[in-house]
């Protein structure tokens, strides 16, 4: 391979040094490539109006974030009841319903669950269980 190169009047990398270089004329620097946007100037547009100042968007009331909060925590609570298979299956029947069923049977289900059904009897969020809309 050197010998061939060396037939070619081609040089190795190692024996290239700085002064080779630039006296080599068959070795030509590479200059960066520039890009067409590099010649033009970049002119911002004005608007018509001029600047508008942005409104801040409103933020919900804190009472109603809070109540927001409050009620996701129940109801994952009332998911996480749902799907504990201690108090039995939950498919056909009301949340109350199988929580009145785990105490008949002497299961010990929580009290806070049974509170939070009590509480809201007409919420159909609370009232049925994770899988109430399945088909039997």
């Amino acid at each position: 391979m050197k010998r061939q190169n060396k037939e070619l009047g081609l040089r190795s990398f190692n024996s290239l040094t700085p002064l080779n270089c630039l006296n080599n004329r068959s070795i030509t620097m590479t200059t960066k490539r520039r890009l067409i946007t590099d010649s033009f100037k970049v002119v911002k547009k004005t608007r018509k109006g001029g600047k508008r100042e942005k409104s801040p968007t409103p933020s919900p009331p804190p009472q109603e974030e809070a109540e927001t909060d409050v009620r996701e925590e129940e109801l994952e609570k009332l998911r996480q009841f749902d799907l504990d298979w201690r108090f039995g299956p939950c498919t056909g029947i009301s949340r109350l319903q199988r929580w009145e069923r785990a105490k008949l049977h002497g299961l010990n289900p929580p009290e806070e669950i049974r509170e939070l059904l009590l509480q809201s009897q007409t919420d159909p969020e609370y009232n049925q269980s994770l899988w109430s809309e399945y088909p039997l």
